[in-house]
């Protein structure tokens, strides 16, 4: 990953994270990773966790964001949520995942859509 494109994903990270925070939601954990994988954001949503993918793109619309989490990657977000929630102890939690799409215009500005329950999409 070139450092761009790795600092337009952290920098999405951080406006998801106060994005989330100002919705209500009580963050858990950032970036968890195992050998399958990586979620970006763990939180809580009153008894509900809820695994939050980011995408970022420099471009005018959400869409680009949304449609990079195509069925593969949706399959993989679930494995790793359903991975995590074990190794935590959290087997029989509510949870959810959800997709926070961010578009970086030519300007800087962000425009951040949240789609919950990603998978019933």
């Amino acid at each position: 990953m070139t450092k761009g494109r790795q600092s337009l994903g952290r920098r999405g990270e951080q406006l998801a994270l106060a994005y989330l925070t100002n919705k209500g939601y009580a963050v858990i954990n950032t970036n968890w990773r195992c050998p399958l994988g990586e979620l970006d954001i763990i939180a809580r949503q009153g008894n509900t966790v809820v695994f939050v993918e980011v995408r970022t793109r420099f471009t005018d619309s959400t869409e680009p964001a949304f449609e990079s989490v195509n069925p593969r990657k949706q399959a993989k977000l679930a494995a790793l949520a359903q991975l995590y929630l074990a190794n935590t102890g959290l087997e029989d939690s509510s949870w959810r995942i959800d997709v926070i799409a961010i578009a970086v215009f030519a300007n800087g500005k962000p425009l951040i859509d949240h789609l919950e329950n990603a998978l019933d999409w």
